[in-house]
């Protein structure tokens, strides 16, 4: 694994944690639809992208023109 691919993987499970840990806590309430899902899709997407190495953000830009 690379070191773009730890990043993702830790940022992404930061993101997920902190919005679980506020959930538990009472502070964001998940069970309604708002916009702490849009989090919850990124975060997830950053972690699973460690992994995989797919993330739809490049397709994107890359057919925008942005270089690798």
């Amino acid at each position: 694994m690379t070191v773009n691919q730890f990043v993702r993987i830790f940022a992404g499970a930061f993101i997920l944690i902190s919005l679980t840990l506020a959930h538990l806590n009472g502070q964001a309430d998940l069970s309604k639809l708002s916009w702490l899902w849009f989090t919850v899709f990124v975060g997830a997407n950053l972690f699973q992208s460690g992994f995989t190495k797919f993330c739809p953000l490049e397709i994107f830009l890359r057919k925008f023109g942005v270089k690798d």
